[in-house]
């Protein structure tokens, strides 16, 4: 037996044991509850480099083993134009971690980067239209990306505090201009804190962010919000140990006859709508 194949075997057995309830339910249930998988799936799971993504790689493939519904993974990385560096432990985590990687290039953080405002949107959203494009050439008929339940929560308290809209991460949604795909986050119900201590427990270091922006420190924008979001849901959780889980619950419950005016399907509605015809 290769040193790999024990270094995921064993991760693989604590994944179903000690981190049965913190990260392999939670992940299950994700899956489950909001029917990711369908006979037949083949997905494409995007690899970043980060402790997300090589997380959900790694709970694909034994999903693979442990799911009665039958599906194929293709494990998708792309370099939008990393440093060698940066390439090369992106490349070496996903053989430690036994994954049969796909890996093409792009020109996405050099296109990202020269733009002055707002690079890390563009180059999301960039990234993003590569992954469809190349899955979608591979036979794919979904990607699954690596957001978070902390990911959830900190993007529907930005899209209030600073876009002025209840907006919501769904765990599912058909690409606009890829009508024949679908994204799934099957990581929508782990909690960050527990990707990390995952992380630990194997002694991984993963990317970051790395692109030439970050390193600089000149952040976009959204990025330094995103940051203090975060410091706000944490600094809220000190007095409340629910405020994670309340703003989570919130988008599951969300009470419509309550609502003054919403958008759907790009339409917009008022509630006057229905009030005029009772």
């Amino acid at each position: 037996m290769s040193r790999e194949l024990g270094f995921v075997q064993r991760m693989e057995q604590r994944l179903l044991t000690d981190m049965r309830k913190t990260v392999w339910q939670p992940f299950m249930r994700a899956v489950r509850d909001y029917r990711l998988l369908s006979p037949g799936d083949k997905i494409a799971v995007c690899i970043s480099g980060g402790k997300d993504s090589m997380l959900l790689a790694v709970l694909m493939r034994l999903l693979q083993r442990h799911s009665e519904t039958p599906f194929e993974a293709v494990y998708l990385i792309m370099d939008p134009g990393y440093s060698p560096e940066n390439r090369r432990r992106v490349e070496e985590n996903a053989r430690r971690l036994a994954l049969p990687y796909t890996l093409f290039e792009s020109d996405v953080f050099e296109v990202a980067n020269a733009q002055d405002e707002h690079p890390c949107f563009l180059c999301a959203r960039m990234r993003r239209g590569c992954l469809y494009r190349t899955a979608q050439s591979l036979g794919c008929n979904k990607i699954a990306l690596g957001h978070h339940y902390d990911d959830v929560i900190e993007t529907t308290l930005m899209a209030m505090l600073y876009g002025g809209q209840i907006q919501a991460m769904p765990p599912m949604l058909r690409a606009k201009n890829f009508p024949a795909m679908t994204l799934i986050r099957p990581l929508y119900r782990v909690r960050e804190a527990d990707v990390i201590a995952w992380r630990d427990a194997f002694g991984l270091e993963f990317l970051r962010c790395a692109c030439r922006m970050s390193e600089s420190a000149a952040l976009d924008e959204s990025a330094s919000k995103r940051q203090e979001i975060k410091r706000l849901i944490s600094d809220l959780s000190r007095t409340n140990p629910k405020v994670a889980q309340n703003i989570f619950n919130s988008i599951h419950r969300v009470q419509l006859d309550t609502l003054v005016g919403w958008k759907q399907g790009g339409e917009a509605h008022s509630f006057l709508e229905a009030f005029t015809k009772s």
